[in-house]
């Protein structure tokens, strides 16, 4: 009897997958021995985590590709399949969903574990032999730490009132909590905010007024790492292939946006027109520590990616980061310094001028010392990036220019890619861009523990937070329109134009940052001490409200409103490394595909049959 193919039509046809032969390789657990030439599974089937469903001659249901038919698994029986826990099935309760849900992270290497182990703690409810270990370890590196700090510096790090033993433990919490949110999908960032302020309202520490110097120079630290990853994150191709458009979504709505919150704190919380200014540029600028996680996972199964929408959203992120910062600093010289007249007038374009002018100045010296060739030009060029970051924000706050510093290190990034890029490094797979994401891992919840400690239940007026609440919601409706009437002309439809403005809602990063920096400016005790006051409850405010409704809106909508593609392809501004993809074939339309699914499928039961 003659071999009968699909009758899906390609340059070189297609096998109908029910005549398989024993000598290919059905799936990652097929007990098939490879007899000849066996057929490699293509990178879609291993990011997807779907099989061939072969069933005594009939193929099941799911979605074609490349004309043939997969099935398509739940998330836990696909992690299940691939995660052998024990010998015997377990029984799929909640209770199991959710300790697979933590252990589904599948290492390359399989953990090594005494032969006691398996019977002591079984999986998934508990945790392998390596994450035991691992978990010691560190605890153990970290009691040293401290042992070590304690005999050097005596009782600043002494339990339980000593300042740095509670920055450890509030760190530490923060580190936790940031951890079990993140289980639930949400930004880990908010539970980090959470636990301080937990923490700091029942007892657990007490991050006071003495602490202001300490949590100054760790939230300039974060700041600094913020922005290197922000100019690190811009993609020469994707901003020069839509610069136009990334600069009108950029600009336009950000600056509407920070008018607005200025002009409604001012007539609502009372506040004067310098800090109305403050508060508008912090609260006006976007999160790409919210929005990249949610658009991760949109992403890998194709949607918004043909158009480059990530890009997009990314590269406006980092431009609102980098004004809301430099626009900051410029007010904020202003507003603090005791300077003439004159001074202050030429303060706003000296600083603007000598950031880009370092910055560029510095990313160049980045390029050409250390030399390409040396064999230790990664952890150089890292150093010297981070070093002049550092020098850049600390250096303009000492000379009157702060809003210089953090445009300066945004530049001084962006130009160092720009660089390296030139001599051969992946803009995609940069080791810098690796390392400050390691960085940011470590202050991540230092920064977003110290700011929830910052809020104090007790001493909140209802009045301010209702006032705040409403200024947030009339900000976040005038951003989501006036984008989507600046996305005119723009190769973006209706619905993309709304989710491009609904993920920049997200608010996370800059407001801790900056939220506090004005109340540790200020004498306790006085109305501009208030004033402070009200700018950091508004901003702890805008992360709680935003980060999480932006990351769930994220995520329900992209769906619904982004085109998917029918392979997900390599978009650019994200890491190859991080990220593996597979090239774009088309644009589909979800509902033609469907109907075209179901007349696929019919045609190949029919010839099945007929064989």
């Amino acid at each position: 009897m003659s071999r009968k193919v699909s009758i899906v039509e390609g340059p070189h046809g297609h096998d109908n997958p029910c005549f398989e032969t024993p000598s290919r390789k059905i799936s990652s657990t097929s007990d098939h021995a490879e007899i000849g030439p066996v057929r490699k599974k293509s990178i879609l089937h291993k990011t997807s985590g779907t099989e061939i469903g072969i069933n005594h001659g009939r193929v099941e249901q799911g979605k074609q590709v490349n004309g043939e038919i997969y099935k398509k698994h739940s998330v836990s029986e696909s992690v299940h399949s691939k995660i052998k826990y024990s010998e015997s099935e377990e029984e799929r309760s909640w209770w199991y969903s959710f300790c697979l849900k933590c252990r589904s992270k599948k290492e390359e290497v399989p953990s090594w574990q005494p032969d006691f182990w398996p019977k002591l703690c079984p999986q998934p409810f508990c945790l392998t032999y390596r994450q035991f270990t691992r978990i010691i370890s560190l605890n153990l590196i970290g009691l040293l730490s401290w042992c070590i700090l304690y005999a050097i510096v005596g009782d600043i790090a002494a339990p339980p009132d000593g300042k740095l033993f509670q920055l450890i433990l509030l760190t530490i919490s923060a580190h936790i909590g940031g951890w079990l949110i993140s289980l639930t999908t949400l930004p880990s960032l908010i539970g980090m905010l959470f636990t301080g302020v937990l923490l700091q309202n029942i007892g657990v520490v007490n991050i006071d007024e003495s602490f202001s110097e300490i949590c100054k120079q760790l939230r300039n630290v974060a700041l600094v790492i913020i922005l290197i990853r922000a100019g690190l994150d811009l993609d020469p191709k994707a901003i020069r292939k839509l610069k136009f458009t990334v600069m009108k979504l950029g600009i336009i709505p950000w600056s509407l946006e920070t008018l607005l919150i200025t002009t409604l704190s001012v007539f609502s919380l009372g506040l004067p027109w310098s800090y109305g200014i403050l508060l508008g540029s912090i609260v006006s600028a976007v999160s790409p520590a919210v929005v990249v996680p949610c658009l991760f996972r949109l992403r890998i199964k194709g949607y918004g990616v043909a158009k480059g929408i990530p890009s997009l959203i990314i590269a406006v992120s980092g431009i609102d980061d980098a004004f809301s910062v430099a626009f900051f600093g410029i007010i904020k010289g202003i507003v603090f310094s005791d300077s003439s007249l004159a001074n202050l007038i030429i303060q706003g374009p000296v600083s603007i001028i000598g950031g880009i002018g370092f910055g560029v100045l510095w990313g160049i010296i980045c390029n050409y010392s250390p030399e390409r060739n040396d064999p230790f030009l990664i952890p150089l060029r890292i150093i010297l990036l981070l070093v002049g970051g550092l020098v850049a924000v600390f250096g303009s706050d000492v000379l009157g220019y702060g809003g210089a510093g953090p445009l300066g290190c945004v530049i001084a990034a962006f130009t160092s890619l720009v660089c390296w890029s030139r001599q051969g490094w992946d803009i995609e797979d940069n080791p810098a861009a690796t390392a400050f994401e390691i960085f940011w891992m470590i202050f991540e919840p230092i920064l977003f523990g110290i700011t929830g400690a910052s809020v104090k239940l007790n001493q909140l007026e209802g009045n301010v937070v209702l006032i705040s609440v409403g200024m947030l919601i009339a900000s976040t409706i005038l951003r989501i329109i006036c984008t989507i009437l600046v996305g005119i002309g723009c190769e973006l439809n209706l619905k993309e134009k709304i989710f491009v403005a609904i993920a920049w809602m997200a608010k996370a990063t800059v407001q801790a940052a900056l939220g506090p920096v004005a109340l540790g400016m200020v004498a306790i005790g006085t109305i501009e001490y208030e004033y402070a006051d009200k700018i950091l409850a508004t901003c702890v405010l805008s992360i709680m409200l935003t980060a999480p409704t932006g990351a769930i809106l994220i995520t329900l909508l992209g769906p619904r409103l982004l085109t998917k593609t029918k392979f997900p392809i390599e978009p650019e501004g994200w890491r190859r490394s991080h990220r593996p993809s597979v090239r774009d074939i088309s644009i589909i339309d979800e509902e033609e595909e469907r109907g075209h699914h179901n007349v696929e499928t019919e045609n190949n039961f029919h010839i099945n049959e007929t064989t």
